[in-house]
């Protein structure tokens, strides 16, 4: 009979359908085991690398307690340039990793886009032959043929075939909809691979800086203690006359303070992952030690040389710099200096790399320098300084301190310094 032949001709192509489903779903899932196995393998060298990482920092800040020596100086350099290469290791493996996470997203947004296809070829047929077979005669086929079990059977396939229909409609729509979150997952993956990308040339040229740094204090210690002894002294003493000089001039700057201008509490996020604050803002026992104001202008966090330093509201870079061009450790070193929008502005300094550019629009959170010990520095770590709105600037000035050179860096009235932590989280470890 012809529509039993037809029906039979229908499920017969069904069933090779599935046939090739099923190995196509098969052969995919078992490259993305594959894919899945290696990915687990760069998890654990990211992991074992990470622990590199933690004991180099622990030797760091074993270091950190000794007293100034060309020694420790050196060690420090060395120890600062195995944890760069670890960390850039680290970025080299998350690279890796991501390239695998895209090629398998790759991979399952193929297999979706051929289970779309397989359903919508079969939808098409299926719904083809019900549509031959309901354009015919029933009463044609009783007639056609003294066996009615097999009328019954072509009603009951058209049934069944209905039922398939919807089912695929179903499982279409679903696809569909897995393959859209596919796709945005592996556009979020690309742009991850592009960050880690652009991270991994700016921990290459913090390694390069490192090595500089190294070659430029034997050059200017000749490898000897007392010559470093004495660099060291000088620049104590060019550092306490500079901070002198800046303060007198600030303290000339004439800036009406008004409260009511001044955003509320909490308004910043952290610059740093990780928050250890190790010096407070204003007068302490350490400002009074080691500035001859006896106030420290900002708060201090530890961070590691190569830490990445994230802008805290959104705002505009007004500014950048680096004083140890000018009066080589006496200062900031590498700084940048950022207008928020919430009326507010702050300086980074110590930074080793700074990654933002002038005038550019920055984030809350976004990558904006990295955290380093240049300047006057007791080690790495970042300072920040917050000022009140339209009260700072980065200004060019003569310097009595360091003869015959322009300092340039950010300048404030002295009411006009805020206390940063006022402003961010209120919950931090402190040293």
């Amino acid at each position: 009979m012809k529509h039993y032949l037809d029906y039979k001709k229908l499920f017969n192509i069904i069933f090779l359908v599935i046939l090739l489903i099923i190995p196509i779903g098969f052969s995919s899932a078992q490259t993305a085991s594959e894919i899945q196995n290696k990915i687990a393998e760069k998890d654990a060298d990211i992991k074992k690398l990470e622990q590199e990482i933690t004991a180099y920092q622990a030797q760091l800040d074993s270091l950190g307690k000794q007293k100034n020596s060309l020694d420790k100086s050196l060690k420090e350099l060395d120890l600062t340039r195995k944890k760069l290469n670890a960390d850039i290791a680290v970025t080299e493996n998350k690279i890796d990793k991501t390239n695998l996470k895209i090629q398998n997203l790759n991979q399952d947004i193929g297999a979706k886009q051929n289970s779309i296809s397989n359903n919508i070829k079969a939808i098409s047929l299926g719904i083809k032959e019900i549509s031959e077979f309901e354009n015919g005669s029933i009463v044609e086929s009783i007639l056609s043929t003294d066996d009615f079990s097999l009328i019954w059977n072509d009603i009951d396939n058209t049934m069944t075939v209905r039922e398939k229909i919807r089912g695929r409609i179903a499982e279409l729509k679903q696809i569909k909809g897995e393959l859209e979150d596919t796709r945005k997952e592996t556009i979020d993956a690309k742009n991850e691979l592009l960050s880690l990308k652009s991270k991994l040339a700016d921990q290459k040229k913090i390694v390069e800086q490192n090595t500089n740094a190294k070659k430029k204090l034997l050059e200017q210690t000749k490898n000897s203690e007392a010559n470093y002894q004495k660099i060291l002294q000088d620049r104590i003493a060019q550092k306490d006359a500079l901070e002198k000089e800046l303060r007198d001039y600030e303290s000339q700057l004439k800036y009406i303070l008004d409260p009511s201008k001044l955003p509320k509490a909490g308004v910043f996020s952290w610059p740093l992952d990780y928050i250890l604050v190790t010096q407070l803002f204003g007068k302490t026992v350490d400002s009074k030690r080691l500035y001859a104001s006896g106030s420290h202008s900002g708060v201090d966090f530890r961070a590691a040389v190569g830490t990445p330093v994230k802008a805290m509201a959104g705002g505009v870079v007004a500014g950048m710099g680096d004083t140890d061009t000018q009066c080589p450790g006496a200062s900031f070193g590498r700084f940048v200096f950022i207008k928020y929008d919430n009326g507010l502005s702050s300086t980074y300094g110590h930074l080793s790399l700074v990654k933002a550019k002038k005038e550019e629009r920055v984030e809350r959170g976004q990558i904006v320098a990295y955290s380093g010990n240049t300047g006057y520095s007791t080690g790495p770590h970042l300072h920040v300084s917050v000022y009140a709105p339209n009260s700072a600037e980065v200004k060019s000035l003569p310097s009595k301190s360091c003869p015959g050179k322009i300092l340039t860096q950010p300048i404030a009235p002295i009411n006009a310094y805020l206390d940063p932590l006022y402003y961010l989280p209120s919950s931090y470890a402190k040293k």
